[in-house]
């Protein structure tokens, strides 16, 4: 749960006092003030600005892997090789952070060479009465003291996801 709602939920719900959420919180009274006076304010924090010692080494590093990955893959060098030619040339970092450029240099490529782009994801949005959902399940009941099958159409509405259900002795279309 983020902090805003925490605050929010602390002074509308539990009436709680902004001097008391400020405290509890650790912010400035100001602050806890401002997040209460607008409707949807999320806290802005700010980026990290550190570099990393592979910065100076991206280039080169991007022109070795591109070179590798037009190879066979047997003959290609692995990334613990290509992190041991870095500290060669004066890298100082660790091969995890070697590793890990890698690993999204070569997400990228996949992504540029095929189009492929996992956020990809389309909801399906559907107007009141629009469509539907049907399915056949089948269920046993008891009628008096027998056992019975019975077969269970299920309907789904797709805009509200409200469903009916209705059974059946047989499941034929005239049934429906």
């Amino acid at each position: 749960m983020s902090l805003l709602s925490v605050i929010r939920r602390w002074h509308f719900r539990e009436g709680m006092s902004q001097r008391e959420i400020a405290r509890r919180t650790g912010l400035s009274r100001n602050t806890v003030k401002k997040y209460l006076a607008k409707e949807c304010v999320e806290p802005a924090y700010p980026k990290r600005t550190s570099t990393s010692k592979l910065d100076g080494y991206k280039e080169l590093l991007s022109a070795w892997l591109l070179r590798e990955s037009k190879r066979r893959r047997k003959e290609r060098k692995s990334a613990r090789r290509l992190h041991k030619e870095l500290v060669d040339l004066g890298f100082s970092g660790s091969y995890d952070r070697v590793a890990a450029f890698a690993r999204q240099w070569r997400e990228e490529q996949k992504i540029a060479a095929h189009g492929l782009n996992k956020k990809a994801y389309v909801p399906l949005v559907f107007a009141p009465g629009e469509a539907f959902q049907f399915d056949w399940g089948e269920n046993y009941s008891y009628v008096g003291t027998r056992k019975v099958k019975l077969q269970v159409a299920h309907f789904v509405l797709s805009h509200s996801r409200a469903f009916f259900l209705r059974a059946y002795w047989t499941q034929t279309h005239e049934m429906l």
